[in-house]
């Protein structure tokens, strides 16, 4: 929990228990007119705790993954090049989709998957 969350559910404790502290004079001494202190304790705390609930995280709007490929052995780089149209394509075309690499031709449009053929 955030700390401004933990601020506002005290708070609304604190409230709450003022409030029945006034409902306990009322009720010892019959003074009716601390019942509209004891209403506004409650009111204003029940308004802390509804907004305190509904304070988001700052991490629950974006989530960023992270893949990090170690190849074993001497790796030389080749130019890929679209199935469709041979155009040459760039890194920014590659993109991970459901956890399979997936090439959009910058020229074509043509969209597909990366495969890797076997050196056999």
């Amino acid at each position: 929990m955030k700390a401004g969350k933990i601020i506002l559910f005290i708070l609304a404790a604190v409230l709450i228990f003022f409030g029945v502290i006034f409902l306990l004079s009322i009720s010892a001494n019959g003074d009716v007119s601390l019942l509209w202190y004891a209403i506004a304790f409650f009111v204003i705390a029940f308004l802390l705790i509804f907004f305190a609930a509904r304070m988001k995280k700052p991490s629950e709007d974006a989530t960023n993954v992270t893949l990090k490929i170690d190849l074993p052995g001497d790796v030389k780089m080749e130019s890929i090049k679209c199935k469709s149209c041979g155009a040459p394509l760039a890194e920014g075309d590659i993109k991970m989709v459901n956890g399979a690499p997936m090439v959009t031709c910058s020229s074509c449009g043509t969209s597909y998957q990366l495969t890797e053929e076997p050196k056999w």
